[in-house]
């Protein structure tokens, strides 16, 4: 079997030539394009390794292409505003979009707006879903990281606002970028912010674990696979690379150019506006509003690959080229379905397709189910009443077996005046 190839994924603001470029990594060998639009920052995804979405800058319409049939624009999602950053979810099932200060979500199968949240008070700039999908996260620049839990969201009584696991508040300035580490609900989270600091927190507790403060402000920042090093583009350029295995470890530090002169990535000439590294952690890529993406070794700091565009890079990222990219004959298992512009059921919503079934798994019972709390008492009480009969059993077994005791200590008894009795006859015995 063939090695997976890895493929770098382009867009840039004027799409004067085709709207996305797909170039191998390594040789730089042009694969694909695709034609029909510009694709706004944060707003390039993969819909399960089918389909390849773009939101166009300032329209509210996304676009999708199959993956071969790249020359064909297959759909425009309309939406109800022009959408400011798009994700999907790794399962493939849902897909998030930022539409001023609201968050959209959508169900990839049947095209049905399940919810709209609105905990943001300006436009939102990132959205990013957990390796897993059981969380996703949003910033906007109202200095704002939400962290939402994808079951809790879904499984909200209609009449209740739903609210978010976590919000971070530390920034002071708008969110640029976000990074999500691996480990589901335990990964780690980068965010860049332009009040100059990237901060890194945990998911699972809500914790900030460090601060690190620069002396611009940084419009991207990456990981890592294993994530021992940590990325930061600045707006003036410069790209950061900041170790997250040193010892001793400090949660809030600055980064001084001049004494950490080895480790600044210097080539591009106007900000940052992405970056992405590769699998195997040796080679990093970013784009710029310079109108360049670079192609970096990470262990020499020296630029390998210099691809000049049109205009400014809206999106560049790193992945393992999926089989429907690189296989000709591949069509996707399932058609894109017609995407609601408005909530299920609302009153001058979108009309409902006859003659289709729709599966919520997670829903039954809705507001009927019992909390974990309610769960896990009930659960101690059967296990409380479970041990109860297993240490005292049944009544004709408790009678049996304080038979069988008692007659046990009747011959203890025997066996102790028998001995009793030996001894006073071996003590009493007269000498002669």
């Amino acid at each position: 079997m063939a090695a997976p190839i890895e493929v770098a994924v382009c867009t840039d603001s004027s799409a004067q030539l085709w709207s996305c470029v797909v170039w191998e990594l390594h040789s730089g060998a042009n694969l694909l394009t695709y034609r029909g639009g510009q694709a706004g920052p944060r707003g390039l995804t993969l819909l399960n390794g089918e389909y390849l979405l773009a939101a166009q800058l300032g329209k509210n319409y996304i676009s999708a292409w199959e993956l071969q049939r790249k020359d064909q624009l297959q759909q425009k999602i309309m939406c109800p505003g022009p959408v400011t950053c798009l994700t999907t979810s790794p399962n493939g099932l849902y897909m998030l979009a930022g539409i001023a200060e609201s968050i959209y979500l959508w169900e990839v199968s049947t095209g049905n707006l399940l919810v709209i949240l609105s905990r943001h008070y300006q436009d939102i700039s990132c959205l990013q879903f957990t390796g897993d999908s059981s969380h996703f996260l949003s910033g906007g620049k109202d200095c704002l990281v939400l962290v939402w839990s994808l079951c809790s969201v879904l499984q909200v009584d209609s009449s209740r606002t739903p609210a978010p696991r976590h919000v971070w508040s530390h920034h002071t300035l708008p969110i640029t970028d976000m990074h999500c580490g691996f480990g589901g609900p335990l990964a780690r989270v980068a965010t860049a912010s332009l009040d100059q600091t990237v901060k890194l927190w945990e998911i699972s507790s809500g914790e900030l674990l460090l601060s690190v403060l620069f002396d611009v402000g940084i419009m991207a920042v990456t990981m890592d696979l294993a994530e021992h090093h940590m990325f930061c583009g600045g707006s003036e350029g410069s790209i950061f690379q900041v170790d997250l295995c040193t010892w001793p470890g400090q949660s809030e530090k600055s980064f001084q150019s001049e004494q950490d002169s080895g480790k600044v990535f210097k080539g591009h000439r106007n900000q940052v506006t992405c970056l992405s590294v590769s699998t195997d952690g040796s080679v990093l890529l970013s784009g710029s509003h310079d109108e360049t993406v670079r192609v970096w070794d990470i262990q020499s700091k020296q630029c390998i690959r210099t691809v000049t565009l049109k205009g400014p890079v809206t999106n560049a990222f790193i992945m393992l080229a999926p089989v429907s990219m690189l296989s000709s004959d591949f069509r996707p298992s399932l058609p894109l379905p017609h995407f609601n512009k408005h909530l299920l059921g609302a009153e001058h919503g979108d009309e409902q397709r006859r003659g289709g079934l729709t599966l919520r798994l997670g829903l039954h019972q809705q507001g009927s189910e019992p909390s974990y709390l309610e769960r896990a008492e009930q659960l101690h009480m059967v296990m409380c009443s479970t041990m109860e009969k297993n240490v005292l059993g049944g009544q004709d077994q408790l009678r049996i077996r304080i038979t069988e005791l008692e007659d046990e200590v009747q011959n203890l008894r025997k066996i102790n005046r028998d001995l009793f009795d030996f001894s006073t006859r071996i003590i009493t015995r007269p000498t002669k």
